[in-house]
């Protein structure tokens, strides 16, 4: 009799209305229950079937209630959902069509869903790939949790999961842009191309690369100096700023690259072949010469222009390397037109990494890890790729380059696309001082390490010590990077300008600056500025394709990994991150990365403290591991659902409770 009562109904409302409410955050467990999180030093408790109706992640409003004595919470209002559109593997329960999602915490449950209008029922199996949207919320809606499944990923058991999944999960796309079938130069009237089919540039890449798009040529002037040509492929001669395929080239920003793929910016006609600076073949292309001294000081004679060039010879990075290193190769040799540009590119970077090493910063040779899979998609090996002679050699020549152009776009425009960081947050300097120079003996100051030139030398000492400690601690007290509109230093390379324009193959940022440096060339106004968003967009692009390329490389870490922990087989790692719960390590032979939880470097948690803010771990007030420390582990558990890596040290620290106990049971005995 009292169903459907409206005094009751409002008496209800009047108490809910009078207890107190917070706002938080959704934490679920495995075991049903979760938390709200207030903030980082409140919660509450949330009982299983208040967490039947949200979402590990939600943003919620909820009504904290007292039972005997104890504070919990009821969700009551969602404020915004944690997931909306999601990748989650279908699930069939009795017949019925159900999404679990692709998520740690979310894992164990299965959404009723249905499939959008045009797609095919008859198509999906169990744990098919798909992507999925929430469009019912029992705290929005009435129901429970409803999804639409719009669009089938690819099937259980496909092997090319790892790409794909990871690509929609970031909603990038997974194949080229669809081409044109009459690709023509759209060059300005007025913009004339220089003959340089005669010069021998030569190209330096990888042995499987496709899309080639710099050239480099050097010869000594009369007084030891050096002449550098860069010739850079020109999309934009065949691109205009209204094309619909430069609003591609801007949704996408860049080329996406992962493991033993790539996804291009532009149509693989254009980038792996029209404009790809093949031997032997015209190609147009944007060039730019300079003097840089013999003590590697970039000239004030600055020429960018357009060309015609043929790259003649194609290089790969290791047999540049091998003669370079040692004289010999057997695999290739130059002949002498080419020996002789070759080694002025050589003694060029030389010059020119001299005066990076003094006066700007220089940042440490790393490997980069290479996934070798079969034509299944197995991994065959990992490689740990060196750079080398050749790498740098190339890398001082784009630097060079970009230098250039940020100069001719900063005193022509104004403006441009310029890469740039700001050094350390102000509000971290005072803690940097503190960190390198407590006792003020070192010239550094608050003052001058926020300028360009102070935080250059900071960065070049921290790069003289014989521990990374300080250099990685400083780290996190540094400003991201950034892309502007508006000319700015770059205080991590130490230098005042830089705006790149030697990759517009696969950098929608080069080719707007290319279409500035024509202008420029012509003396004329632009054909496009860029706007205040572009920076944004094109920052926003290069996160979501970084972790794109490590969401795919977890997975196949994952893969390869599995069987170590049962074969006990040890690793060298590098601590990159601690926080209170442990460390995350880096394995130099592979490049995969772990966690340690603090529980497997020592049980006693009262004896161990893992210090985020220090960047230490210690026990008993002993620091044991610290930031850049390299230690060997062993893989305890490989989750190949999750993607995920724990390891531990091989090194034991002894349990002084523990081996006290024992100790007093034997003389007892």
């Amino acid at each position: 009799m009292f169903q459907d009562n409206p005094l009751l109904a409002q008496l209800k409302q009047q108490i809910q209305e009078n207890l107190p409410k917070k706002e938080g955050s959704i934490k679920a467990t495995d075991k049903g229950f979760g938390f709200l999180e207030v903030d980082s030093k409140t919660s509450f408790f949330i009982p299983p079937p208040y967490m039947k109706k949200c979402l590990h992640g939600d943003k919620v409003v909820a009504i904290i209630r007292t039972e005997n004595e104890r504070e919990f919470a009821e969700p009551q209002e969602l404020i915004e959902a944690a997931m909306t559109r999601f990748i989650g593997r279908v699930k069939l329960i009795k017949g019925k069509l159900n999404v679990t999602p692709d998520h740690p915490q979310l894992k164990k449950l299965a959404l009723k869903a249905k499939i959008a209008k045009g797609l095919n029922a008859e198509t999906f199996a169990e744990g098919d790939w798909v992507v999925a949207h929430l469009i019912r919320h029992p705290l929005k809606d009435d129901g429970g949790f409803f999804v639409e499944i719009r669009e089938k990923i690819t099937n259980s058991d496909d092997k090319i999961a790892p790409w794909w999944v990871t690509l929609a999960e970031n909603d990038l796309p997974n194949r080229e842009p669809e081409g044109i079938d009459d690709w023509q130069i759209k060059d300005d009237a007025a913009l004339e191309r220089v003959d340089m089919t005669s010069m021998p540039f030569v190209t330096i890449d990888g042995a499987s690369t496709k899309d080639m798009d710099d050239a480099l040529h050097v010869s000594l002037t009369e007084n030891g100096d050096f002449a550098l040509t860069i010739a850079i492929a020109d999309p934009t001669a065949y691109i205009t700023p209204d094309d619909a395929m430069d609003a591609v080239a801007r949704e996408r920003g860049f080329t996406i690259y992962l493991p033993g793929r790539n996804i291009p910016m532009l149509p693989r006609e254009l980038a792996d072949e029209l404009c790809s600076l093949h031997e032997g073949q015209v190609r147009p292309a944007l060039c730019c010469s300079v003097t840089v001294s013999k003590d590697g000081v970039i000239g004030d004679d600055i020429r960018f222009y357009a060309a015609n060039v043929v790259s003649h010879a194609r290089l790969s990075y290791d047999n540049v390397s091998d003669w370079l290193e040692t004289g010999h190769c057997d695999a290739w040799q130059p002949d002498e037109q080419i020996a002789q540009v070759v080694r002025a590119l050589y003694d060029f970077s030389q010059a020119r990494a001299h005066w990076r090493e003094t006066n700007a910063v220089v940042f440490p040779d790393r490997p980069d890890y290479r996934f070798e899979l079969s034509e299944d998609n197995d991994v065959i090996a990992i490689h740990a790729d060196l750079r080398r002679s050749a790498n740098r050699l190339v890398e001082e020549a784009m630097i060079t380059a970009n230098i250039c152009a940020g100069r001719v776009l900063n005193e022509r425009f104004g403006m441009g696309i310029f890469n740039s960081h700001s050094g350390f947050k102000p509000e971290k300097i005072a803690d940097v001082i503190a960190l390198v120079n407590p006792e003020g003996e070192l010239p550094f100051t608050a003052e001058s390490v926020a300028t360009l030139e102070g935080f250059a030398a900071l960065r070049r000492w921290l790069s003289e010590q014989n521990a990374s400690y300080l250099d990685n601690r400083i780290r996190k007290y540094q400003a991201y990077s950034e892309m502007n509109n508006q000319p700015k230093p770059h205080y991590a390379m130490g230098l005042d300008i830089y705006a790149t324009w030697t990759s517009p193959i696969r950098k929608y940022g080069d080719m707007i600056n290319h279409r500035l440096l024509k202008a420029a060339i012509l003396n004329a106004e632009p054909i496009q500025v860029p706007d205040d968003v572009i920076g944004e967009e094109l920052a926003l692009h290069r996160k979501h394709h970084k972790q794109a390329e490590r969401g795919v490389s977890d997975w196949l870490y994952a893969r390869t990994l599995a069987n170590e922990p049962s074969k006990g087989t040890s690793f060298q790692a590098e601590i990159f991150d601690i926080n209170r719960a442990g460390a995350r390590v880096r394995l130099l032979e592979n490049g995969a990365t772990a966690f340690i939880p603090g529980a497997l470097i020592l049980a006693n948690k009262e004896r161990l403290e893992c210090n985020a803010e220090a960047g230490i771990i210690s026990i008993d007030k002993a620091s044991v591991y610290q930031l850049g420390d390299t230690l060997e582990v062993v893989l305890t558990d490989v989750n190949q659902e999750n993607r995920n890596i724990v390891a531990k040290p091989t090194e034991v620290f002894a349990d002084v409770s523990t081996d006290n106990q024992s100790a007093e049971s034997k003389a007892t005995e």
